[in-house]
């Protein structure tokens, strides 16, 4: 059992991880192979009861999904206008998207519903709160097995490498003798991935470096066109904006921090110019490496430069050094963060509250810049208006309207300590309104769900409803289930809120989203260890508390938070992020241990889970924090339909 749900989740971060570092912009569909693998998961669990086991079948399903992804990689089509797809424009490669998402979609499902039929098939044989205590127990090593790997820079092949051995050891010799094949056949594709003397693997990123004939390095991620390393005299020569960040100073600033340093070029610039001392923050431990290892200048290795490997916002949140300069240098989230469900369309580095930690650390005179590539005119307006507001004065816009409309926009407390030809007017009626921490969507111009994103929802709660229905018969064997399915779309739903609370406070890394979902799992973990033992006592107690910790969770908001230091901000995030997540398990415990089929209980719960997966997406109009009601709402619903599925589930055992 531990060993299978050790594979189970393991397969499934590795395939969040990986299928977005092949197929592009699939980090803009985040969840996309997280809903794909609730679903496959429920639906192994609803199958476990069927005659066939399918669990054998796993290495086939993993080779050919792994093989098609492989022989056909895309990108999406960037033609809707609600939101903006940084990278590679209008270029499309392999299988149209309207044909390789369904298919992506559908092959995920089907591996992970051979995986989830094989945890099942085995989660029977024990009692519930048993099989759901081992079952935490495998997950917690699958999340810390993969996070060393990313850890360590571990390519497709070692993680395909560690799934190959599992399958394996859990293999019957009659199976073994057929899989070997198929899972060699598994690891040579993958091994050709691994192999490729560009490529490079971060926690974030599939990262390729191309040499370009003028002798610049290109440094793509996941495919995406990234940045460019080359000689700081080169980039000052052929982009006029870098140099125009120190000339709108009326003196070169002694202390400059750059957040988004990459490899290095904008240091190497800002050590050009003159500049004393240079604090550099770059989030992606990988790409700082090549910098510091292949940038002709060798910023990293001035003694006038301190760098940090850190999330932008955080740094910001911890440091208590003021600087002349502070520089956001292309910090875009281009990708997901591995095993976050979250949707990457956030930035915290770009809300109103981050400009406001901005300033709070300019030195007397300081001057605070960003320039990017932002493909849109309102884009541009809603940063500039958001300084301006944070300021209170219209910043500097340098743009060299050209391709991508590359702007640089700068501001600082006096609007007569920078030297700005040209000041910014918006040309249109509205300006969208600034983004902010509860509403993070700087890409997103209206409070919308986008036309894409509901066709492709309402899509997948299609199929999702169709695969149930032909995977596991009839449906109302889950009628009895039906709180249980609730508890799990409010769950994922406390999870994401979790998450991203954590990502605000502590920075958005790939570690302290591992450290986020260990604790979920241990939370998760001591309640049911505390349900095994003691009487909860009367459910609607426990429902009660779980509400008022959730009252709670919407009074003290991040903004409270991040008044206090490192310590006591981590102890009263952890305890008002894990006390409802504790009290929910308490609850789901509590309610799993008397079930009568546990494996359809589980895979009701999990199909919840998908479907809270998909009312994530309600955060693109309402921000993040009404999320809190909506999962209040659900564990109400949970709690009201629970006499009604205990009586309906006896009924049907009788």
């Amino acid at each position: 059992m531990l060993a299978l749900s050790f594979l189970m989740l393991f397969v499934e971060l590795a395939l969040i991880r990986w299928t977005g570092s092949n197929i592009l912009y699939l980090s803009y569909f985040s969840n996309f192979i997280l809903l794909a693998s609730f679903l496959g998961i429920g639906l192994g669990f609803l199958r476990a009861d069927a005659r066939r086991n399918l669990f054998p079948l796993a290495p086939i399903g993993l080779a050919a999904l792994i093989a098609f992804v492989r022989l056909f990689p895309v990108e999406i089509d960037r033609s809707g206008t609600e939101l903006i797809f940084f990278g590679a424009l209008g270029i499309q490669s392999g299988l149209p998207p309207w044909l390789t998402l369904p298919v992506l979609f559908l092959g995920v499902a089907g591996v992970m519903t051979l995986i989830g039929e094989g945890v099942a098939r085995t989660f029977r044989r024990f009692s519930p709160l048993d099989a759901y205590r081992l079952d935490i127990l495998g997950s917690l090593a699958g999340i810390i097995a993969f996070s060393v790997l990313a850890f360590l820079g571990a390519p497709p092949l070692a993680w395909g490498s560690v799934v190959a051995l599992a399958l394996v050891l859990l293999a019957d010799r009659s199976s073994r003798i057929w899989q070997l094949p198929v899972l060699g056949i598994m690891l040579v594709l993958l091994g050709v991935e691994s192999i490729v003397p560009t490529d490079s693997w971060s926690p974030y990123y599939k990262i390729r470096l191309i040499t370009q004939p003028s002798g610049a390095v290109s440094l793509f991620v996941n495919g995406i066109p990234h940045q460019t390393m080359e000689a700081a005299e080169k980039r000052l020569n052929t982009v006029t904006l870098y140099g125009l960040v120190y000339q709108r100073t009326p003196s070169i600033p002694k202390n400059v921090l750059i957040v988004g340093a990459g490899t290095g070029v904008d240091v190497a610039v800002a050590l050009k110019k003159g500049v004393q001392h240079v604090d550099a923050v770059e989030i992606d431990p990988r790409i700082h490496a090549i910098g510091a290892q292949q940038n002709p200048d060798r910023p990293f290795q001035d003694p006038s430069v301190t760098s940090y490997v850190n999330d932008g916002r955080a740094f910001l949140e911890q440091t208590t050094r003021r600087y002349d300069l502070i520089l956001f240098a292309l910090p875009d989230s281009l990708t997901l963060v591995a095993g976050q469900s979250s949707l990457r369309l956030e930035s915290y580095l770009f809300t109103a509250e981050a400009m406001q930690a901005a300033r709070a650390h300019l030195a007397a005179g300081g001057a605070f810049g960003e320039y990017n590539y932002y493909r849109e005119d309102w884009l541009v307006d809603r940063l500039a208006g958001t300084l301006q507001e944070v300021y209170g004065h219209p910043p500097c816009l340098d743009s060299t309207g050209h391709f991508g409309r590359l702007a640089l926009l700068m501001a600082s407390a006096s609007p007569d300590a920078l030297q700005c030809p040209r000041v910014w007017k918006t040309a249109s009626a509205t300006v969208a309104a600034p983004a902010t921490d509860d509403y993070p969507f700087l890409y997103l111009k209206d409070r919308t769900i986008p036309g894409f994103y509901l066709l492709t929802l309402a899509l997948i709660l299609l199929a999702a409803l169709l695969l149930v229905r032909v995977t596991a018969g009839t449906l109302h064997r889950m009628g009895g289930y039906l709180d249980l399915f609730f508890m799990g779309a409010a769950f994922l739903l406390l999870e994401t809120k979790n998450v991203v609370q954590f990502a605000l406070l502590f920075g958005t890394t790939w570690f302290v989203n591992s450290l986020v979902f260990l604790g979920i799992l241990v939370a998760v973990y001591l309640a049911i260890e505390l349900a095994r033992r003691i009487d909860l006592g009367a459910s609607w107690r426990l429902y009660t508390a779980l509400l008022l910790a959730l009252a709670v969770a919407w009074v003290v908001q991040p903004d409270l938070l991040l008044r206090l230091s490192v310590v006591p901000r981590f102890l009263v995030a952890v305890a008002v992020a894990f006390v409802p997540i504790f009290l929910a398990n308490l609850i789901f415990a509590k309610r799993f241990r008397d079930v009568a089929a546990s494996n359809v209980a589980f895979g009701a719960n999990l199909l919840g889970a998908m479907v809270g997966g998909v009312l994530e997406y309600v955060s693109l109009i309402t921000g993040y924090r009404v999320l809190l009601i909506l999962v209040g709402a659900l564990y109400a619903a949970a709690f009201g339909l629970r006499r009604f599925a205990v009586k309906y589930a006896s009924d049907l055992v009788r």
